[in-house]
């Protein structure tokens, strides 16, 4: 049995941003989970949330899965908002991450490698307008290439930053114009199966 800590980073857009793909996708994350036995725990930032409860929170996961919308190429802000006083409450309470991993005495250590979450393993599940033909294609002209961790790297970077494993992102493609909520989900619980 693991731990599994669901964050719902979806902020609300009256008539546009209603939360119901990104809510979809956290029931069926948590009903995978506990399928298999684990203990879940969730947070839904914008409904509120204690800085201390979060840590001990992060504390406790054994697994953390950000559910969230793009907005923008990125997650809404209030998740940003989040990760910046929950990490910076971890690394002042010394309990998330001690520092940059860095020394004066050995300044050559790898930058990043101060952290104290050794064991415990990240995934981002997102919700996306973009097509996945927009992705790992050189010939596309806004991602140039790039994949969608590729994107979400400052996103990621904070987590590995406090010494977590990233796993795989799962992705929800092109859900304004060509949804497929049932090929999504069916996606998504072969995708928990493989990493989680």
């Amino acid at each position: 049995m693991k731990n599994v800590l669901l964050i719902n980073a979806h902020q609300l857009y009256e008539g546009f941003a209603e939360g119901k793909l990104n809510q979809t996708m956290l029931d069926v994350i948590k009903e995978e989970m506990e399928k298999e036995g684990h203990e879940v725990k969730q947070t839904y930032i914008e409904n509120g949330y204690d800085i201390n409860e979060e840590v001990e929170k992060h504390l406790w996961a054994d697994i953390i899965i950000t559910q969230s919308p793009v907005y923008w190429f990125g997650a809404p802000w209030i998740y940003k908002k989040y990760v910046d006083e929950v990490f910076t409450t971890g690394l002042v309470q010394q309990n998330l991450v001690i520092d940059d991993g860095r020394t004066r005495k050995d300044p050559g250590r790898q930058y990043g490698t101060g952290g104290k979450m050794q064991g415990t393993k990240y995934m981002l599940s997102l919700t996306w307008n973009a097509p996945l033909k927009a992705f790992g294609n050189a010939e596309q002209n806004l991602f140039a290439g790039k994949s969608v961790d590729d994107i979400f790297i400052g996103n990621t970077s904070a987590y590995k930053f406090c010494g977590t494993e990233i796993l795989p992102s799962f992705s929800c493609y092109d859900v304004m114009k060509e949804p497929d909520v049932e090929g999504d989900i069916e996606r998504l619980k072969q995708h928990l199966s493989k990493v989680c």
